[in-house]
């Protein structure tokens, strides 16, 4: 089977390379342009290092860019984090059509941030998705799911590194296979259950320290490592990465204001929230990430100060 792999980054080059290891006949691999003086892709990367043509069209309205594909004589395009719009008709050129990654379960959170907001909301479940895209939005039939628990210490880097994206690269394989037996199934989303949220971004991740520990510790959580749950404190902008609710007992397990500064240690410091504390561990401000204790004390942040 003459596959193409189209995708971007590590999890591109993941497949990649699992599908290179094991023999499969890649044939072309499409990468997302770089920016103007941006360094290569490690897709691209690892396809000129196995010496495949690769490809890496601004736009597929071209028609140059069709008949390009069209000469490939491709059976089956792999997508694996592509970003740029392919159209349904350019999709369904290789005999097999093309399948793709998604990290979610979907018909649920559709769209481009859908591991974060599994954890800022709540829900003690998500998964992958493989499935055959057309001209929507993560609306295409499903070819195969897999699930993971999202456990109340988990982060978007632990969700994403340690499961899904191992997963993933498993699950690519996986749907290779049932292609090539003929036995890859399109099993129809249940569009009524459909879910979309849009981009995480800085707008969406500001801790505001006048909601429940439970929701201030989901949004520190998933907003870990991108984009960064943020708040303000003397004018400057400083991001939380790592913190512990402390839920509030009694009424001294608030004991201040609303985002006020409480404590000052050498490893933390902790802020009062509507139901608790927020103990910080884990900080950055202009530059790397730093404990939380000694960026308050190069800071100079002491008891009583407030974030907003």
């Amino acid at each position: 089977m003459r596959i193409v792999v189209h995708g971007q980054q590590a999890f591109g080059k993941a497949v990649l390379e699992a599908l290179l290891k094991r023999g499969e006949n890649v044939i072309a691999v499409y990468v997302a342009p770089e920016k103007p003086g941006g360094k290569a892709d490690p897709l691209k990367e690892a396809a000129l290092a196995a010496k495949l043509p690769v490809y890496q069209p601004a736009s597929y309205k071209d028609p140059a860019v069709w008949e390009e594909f069209k000469a490939l004589k491709p059976d089956l395009q792999v997508m694996a984090f592509v970003t740029l719009f392919v159209p349904e008709d350019f999709l369904n050129i290789p005999t097999h059509g093309s399948i793709q990654y998604h990290p979610s379960l979907l018909p649920l959170y559709r769209g481009a941030s859908a591991i974060n907001w599994p954890i800022i909301k709540g829900e003690k479940e998500t998964g992958l998705s493989i499935f055959w895209p057309d001209n929507g939005l993560d609306t295409g039939d499903i070819l195969l799911q897999k699930k993971t628990p999202i456990s109340d210490k988990d982060t978007l880097g632990t969700v994403y590194f340690d499961r899904l994206f191992p997963m993933g690269v498993e699950a690519m394989l996986e749907s290779v296979d049932l292609v090539k037996a003929g036995k890859a199934p399109r099993i129809k989303q249940d569009h009524s259950k459909a879910t979309y949220e849009g981009i995480c971004g800085p707008g969406n991740a500001h801790i505001d320290f006048g909601k429940p520990w439970e929701q201030i510790d989901r949004l520190i959580r998933g907003c870990n490592p991108a984009p960064g749950a943020w708040a303000t404190i003397n004018g400057a902008k400083l991001k939380i990465f790592e913190a512990t609710p402390l839920p509030a007992r009694d009424p001294k397990g608030i004991g201040g204001k609303l985002g006020e500064v409480v404590a000052v240690d050498a490893d933390s410091f902790t802020v009062v929230c509507a139901d608790g504390r927020i103990k910080v561990t884990r900080v950055q401000a202009d530059g790397p990430k730093v404990g939380a204790g000694e960026w308050a004390a190069s800071a100079k942040i002491e008891k009583g100060a407030r974030f907003t």
